[in-house]
């Protein structure tokens, strides 16, 4: 099939609304909340009109399926209150969930059980130590701790890919996974820790945007490469 830039124009829409949101995180709270709904979206539609003609797999299905669970996390965090924050978290975490199937289903094959220990202890100690930084307690402890580890998890299983096989795009997916977890770790800590709402707002869409379209770029090229290596 022959290769279509079909895709360049939801990119171009994804950028432009990416500037329009940390514009709005800046300057005007109601056009963040308006347009932050179309981000995820929009960059999942990139993804699959690209892909569409490079690469139909598995794989794709799981990248569009953990863009559309952030989308869904990104809309339960405009409403106000616990049950919305507690939805948002929920489906990113899902989301996560899938990442980790994608990658993890390659950067873990083979793995000895120490190797599976170490990363394993690695991601709780990493979690407990931000816990006790971020100040988590109570009720909100068990949960966060859930979703810190998954998320952990999720920078273990590109690392693993780095380390593996080296390359652009594995290194790109971590450095990506590291940016989502600095960015909803400033999310804990304007939540419970009582960080500034406007400088947190801008820090923490700025490195979760980035991180979302590393993931993207990082997968694509993930995704492309494995199909065209099948025989």
């Amino acid at each position: 099939m022959k290769k279509s830039n079909l895709w360049l124009v939801p990119a171009a829409f994804f950028a432009l609304c990416c500037t329009l949101n940390l514009w709005g995180c800046l300057s005007d709270n109601d056009l963040e909340r308006c347009v932050k709904p179309a981000l995820m979206p929009l960059l999942c539609l990139t993804t699959f009109t690209y892909l569409l003609t490079s690469a139909r797999s598995a794989g794709a299905i799981l990248l569009m399926c953990a863009q559309l669970f952030g989308f869904a996390g990104d809309t339960m965090l405009l409403g106000k209150g616990f049950a919305f924050f507690a939805g948002g978290i929920g489906c990113f975490m899902v989301g996560h969930i899938f990442y980790i199937t994608l990658f993890g289903g390659i950067s873990w094959k083979g793995l000895k059980a120490w190797h599976w220990a170490v990363a394993l202890a690695c991601c709780a100690a990493i979690v407990a130590c931000l816990i006790k930084v971020i100040g988590i307690s109570g009720a909100m402890l068990a949960p966060m701790g859930i979703y810190g580890f998954v998320l952990t998890l999720l920078m273990f299983s590109t690392l693993a890919g780095a380390l593996r096989f080296g390359g652009f795009s594995w290194w790109l997916l971590f450095a990506g996974s590291v940016l989502f977890t600095f960015s909803d770790a400033l999310i804990a800590v304007r939540n419970f820790g009582g960080l500034s709402p406007f400088m947190g707002g801008f820090v923490v869409m700025i490195t979760y945007l980035a991180a979302q379209t590393m993931l993207a770029i990082g997968s694509v090229s993930l995704i492309t490469r494995q199909t065209h290596r099948r025989p």
